[in-house]
């Protein structure tokens, strides 16, 4: 099937807090940017903001927006996705980071490549990655595991069983909780895992106030910090030596 008269879907990192634009995003995201009017987003007001920072050309209120986050279970994409379907660029922006990981999207991409949509992923800042690559643990063979069960039994068990894995199969294992809990899951980690267990803890990452620490368990319990209402992502993993 021809795709001639289709647009293209630009996936489209944002920023992972207030930084400057061109720290994480090269100048090509830009003039990408400023070509599409069109644009599906987990949040319209951050959307707003993050292309008001790029500067684009057309006025704000002349872009057209179709909100797609974890409250749009009832939207119909069809509908979302029409300007695709006749011939218009569309941008996918999530409200941090990367479209698509530990953010909605992956129904729209799935829908553009069963319609012979291209699909075009711009580079740009995933704290996921970044917290891997930093962490000094196991970039071979690691898992993303989201956000962990809320509840406190719950959630113990999850990191027993994330903890196993680690110490069988060597595979660094990362999540991430929503900010204003992050403290209580680091109590849970702490109480659940094995003093030598690697624990890196990604927080602020892109920011002046970026924290980024691996050590192992027992490090952790006798120099505990807060991290609540930091953004932070949380690697579990072995020592290399």
């Amino acid at each position: 099937m021809s795709n001639e008269k289709k647009g293209i879907l630009y996936l489209i990192p944002s920023l992972l807090g207030d930084s400057p634009l061109e720290n994480s995003l090269p100048s090509y995201n830009i003039e990408i940017i400023r070509s599409i009017d069109e644009f599906i987003v987990e949040d319209i007001r951050s959307a707003r903001r993050f292309l008001i920072k790029a500067k684009i050309e057309k006025p704000i209120d002349a872009l057209t927006f179709h909100l797609y986050n974890e409250h749009s279970k009832n939207v119909d994409i069809n509908t979302i996705v029409q300007g695709l379907m006749n011939g218009k660029n569309v941008g996918l922006i999530s409200e941090a980071g990367c479209p698509s990981i530990a953010d909605p999207g992956a129904e729209i991409i799935q829908f553009a490549h069963r319609n012979n949509i291209r699909v075009i992923p711009l580079v740009g800042p995933s704290s996921i990655l970044l917290a891997l690559i930093s962490s000094g643990l196991n970039g071979q063979n690691f898992a993303f595991n989201g956000y962990l069960p809320k509840k406190e039994p719950d959630r113990i068990k999850v990191l027993r069983q994330l903890e196993t894995l680690v110490w069988q199969k060597n595979q660094t294992q990362l999540f991430i909780e929503t900010p204003y809990r992050n403290d209580a899951l680091l109590k849970d980690i702490l109480n659940a895992c094995k003093d030598e267990t690697l624990l890196c803890v990604a927080s602020d990452i892109t920011l002046p106030t970026e924290f980024i620490k691996t050590q192992s368990i027992r490090q952790w319990k006798s120099n505990k910090q807060s991290f609540n209402d930091h953004p932070a992502v949380f690697l579990l993993g072995k020592s290399a030596y």
